[in-house]
């Protein structure tokens, strides 16, 4: 059996046009073209399609169970050759985003929303990384792309573009000692406090940034991370994005410290290697961030 994709495009223009003649002139074709297709298409099916008996073929049982089919292959047909395009233009087979488990939930899912409908069969893969581990993905090659928070010193192998700014909170059960009755600790009694921090895996990897306290615990999952702070084990500074939900539950606390404000500032960054040459996927995504920075800006 050998289906073609004019073939089943001729097939669905009659069932759309209800007729051969009228389906011929949507298609550009003689409609003995149109007849003759139909013809070769029940021939390689073993099955009549239409009743012609009248003027205008009526299509039966089995034209009708095979519609959808059709039309679903005819959609496939057209995003593999979008597909093939894209490819031809730059487009790369798959799209890999490492991003700091931390800032999960910033909207980076709206960009890549916008890049599945441009380019339907594009694969994309993220990975949660903390912030060296990503960094290490994004130049070891494994990933084109790294969400991270804004790094402290300029490196000249990289580009980036801002995306969001997140603000970081210290968080705490309510429950935790830190904070019993009311208290309110100056920075350096929260010191004396276990810190729950996401960092990497590797452990001859230098100290967490954000690291306060003189002991902490490690963990490179932000899911975990919370778990630990919500049953009292450690205190901890995440984005306030992440960790307003427990706020509003009322599982996690903002800590209120006496000597300082509780709240710091950072931009979240698209970093990329400028070493390596980005697809047309990679591109769009980085414009599409940069739209959006633009527009949450004015």
């Amino acid at each position: 059996m050998n289906i073609s994709k004019d073939a089943l495009g001729v097939f669905i223009a009659v069932l759309d046009k209800g007729s051969f003649s009228a389906a011929a002139r949507s298609l550009g074709k003689v409609p003995s073209a149109v007849s003759m297709s139909i013809g070769n298409l029940e021939t390689d099916l073993g099955l009549e399609l239409f009743e012609r008996r009248g003027r205008e073929p009526i299509p039966n049982a089995a034209a009708r169970a095979l519609e959808a089919k059709a039309r679903f292959m005819l959609e496939q047909f057209a995003q593999w050759e979008a597909q093939a395009v894209a490819l031809s233009e730059g487009l790369e087979g798959r799209l890999s985003i490492a991003i700091d488990p931390e800032l999960l939930a910033c909207d980076w899912t709206s960009p890549l929303g916008v890049l599945s409908l441009r380019y339907p069969l594009l694969e994309i893969e993220i990975l949660a990384a903390p912030h060296i581990d990503a960094m290490n993905l994004l130049h070891e090659g494994r990933v084109q792309l790294a969400l991270v928070f804004e790094r402290p010193n300029f490196d000249g192998r990289e580009g980036f573009q801002e995306m969001t700014s997140e603000t970081l909170v210290s968080v705490i059960a309510p429950n935790h000692p830190a904070v019993a009755n009311g208290a309110r600790p100056r920075l350096e009694d929260l010191a004396e406090h276990r810190q729950i921090v996401v960092a990497s895996r590797e452990r001859a990897q230098p100290n967490p940034r954000f690291l306060s306290s003189h002991r902490h615990w490690r963990t490179d999952n932000h899911t975990a991370a919370l778990s630990l702070m919500q049953a009292g084990l450690g205190w901890g500074q995440l984005p306030l994005s992440l960790v307003r939900p427990y706020l509003n539950a009322g599982t996690l606390v903002e800590i209120d410290l006496a000597n300082m404000s509780n709240s710091c500032v950072l931009w979240v960054d698209v970093v990329w290697n400028k070493s390596n040459p980005l697809g047309l996927g990679a591109q769009q995504f980085i414009t599409l961030i940069r739209d959006q920075q633009k527009s949450t800006a004015r």
